[in-house]
């Protein structure tokens, strides 16, 4: 996601009596609970109500006023988002961002957690029954885990740094980036602190972390780094082209995939860290790859998303939108989702690159859309929730 000028959070929490969300899917493992759905790459293979042949039909079941560059997250019924622009006034008469639980099938507002800031853009992430979320501005007090269930705050660490990076749970650890080049991580339950890794360089942490197989890896400056997911002892660093590295890594088959401000696409052996591929696009890859059935799909600032070969990197198709892309694709089923600077939400075929559907929002769509129980949440000027008509 692109960089932007945060200012500092104030934290409060309102709650709307409001009955709790719906039942989960018969297929639980379709939901989607945070930015990497796997805690490696963006791809939902347990989705089967929507495909390529009924995509098409897709319209808005509900919006909510929240909005911004947040991706949203579903978890046993319930949608839980960030608001980053304040345009929650109907809620809170001062400007701020929120985190919000909806109903997944009504949009009905059964929480919210606001904070005095008018950005939050780390996506939340829902496991162990809590909800994890970061600051958005720099002297703010840190990253916060609320009960899912009631919005109350569980536990927060202090910081004192902004961050971007959507957080990544795994075995009970919560791994989360901050802007001046770190990755800490907590105990998800306690959140107490098992081990923090600083970079050395400022205006990173840009990039939420993948977690597979023991190790973590993360962006910051022009660097991929794996960590040892237990120590934080660095495995291996790969240095990218500058200015930077702002894409978030997914893992798939031993490999890391990633973008980079250099204008490239990079596949990097997952245990050495060397190189196995890269591919140059006509502009910087802020957008996180999703890989799915042997292709990876990534968005690039030249206006278009790509397909390429998971093995060599060759180019299968690219399919050019109106605007540049911070939006990291999501797959499922066939079909590849994914927002643009040009205000539209886009549903492409992950075979061919044909467009199948898209829609027009109120704003640009820098968030990333996920897909879970047959439905399509994204964030723009609002919360959208798309269902099949």
């Amino acid at each position: 996601m692109k960089r932007m000028s945060i200012l500092a959070l104030i934290f409060c929490a309102c709650h709307a009596p409001v009955a709790w969300g719906q039942q989960p899917a018969a297929n639980g493992n379709g939901d989607w609970t945070q930015f990497h759905r796997t805690n490696m790459e963006r791809w939902n293979p347990y989705e089967h109500f929507l495909n390529v042949k009924n995509v098409s039909r897709l319209s808005v079941k509900w919006s909510d006023p929240g909005d911004g560059y947040s991706s949203p997250a579903v978890a046993n019924g319930v949608v839980y988002t960030g608001s980053s622009s304040g345009n929650v006034s109907a809620r809170n008469a001062k400007p701020h961002s929120d985190v919000s639980a909806l109903d997944a099938k009504t949009g009905a507002l059964l929480w919210s957690y606001a904070t005095g800031d008018n950005y939050l853009t780390s996506s939340p992430a829902v496991a162990n029954g809590l909800v994890y979320f970061g600051p958005s501005g720099k002297g703010s007090t840190g990253w916060y885990a609320l009960n899912a269930r009631t919005g109350v705050l569980q536990w927060g660490y202090y910081i004192y740094d902004a961050a971007y990076s959507s957080a990544a749970v795994a075995n009970g650890v919560v791994y989360v980036g901050v802007e001046s080049a770190g990755l800490y991580a907590f105990d998800a339950r306690s959140g107490a602190l098992l081990w923090s890794y600083r970079t050395g360089n400022k205006n990173s942490g840009y990039t939420s972390p993948a977690v597979a197989n023991g190790m973590v890896y993360f962006g910051s400056d022009n660097n991929v780094y794996a960590l040892n997911a237990n120590t934080g002892a660095v495995l291996w660093t790969y240095a990218a082209g500058v200015p930077g590295v702002t894409s978030s890594p997914a893992v798939a088959n031993g490999v890391v995939y990633v973008g980079s401000d250099d204008n490239s696409v990079y596949a990097l052996n997952a245990k050495t860290g060397a190189r196995l591929w890269s591919y140059a696009t006509g502009g910087s890859v802020d957008s996180s790859p999703a890989v799915a059935n042997g292709m990876v799909y990534v968005g690039s600032d030249d206006y278009n998303v790509y397909a390429l070969n998971a093995k060599t990197g060759a180019k299968l198709w690219s399919y050019a939108t109106g605007g540049s892309m911070d939006s990291s694709p999501a797959v499922a089923n066939g079909v590849v989702y994914v927002g643009s600077d040009d205000n539209s939400v886009y549903a492409l075929n992950a075979k061919t690159g044909a467009r199948l559907w898209n829609y027009a929002t109120g704003g640009s769509v820098k968030s990333s859309p996920i897909v879970a129980n047959g439905m399509v949440y994204v964030s723009s000027d609002k919360v959208y929730a798309f269902g099949l008509k």
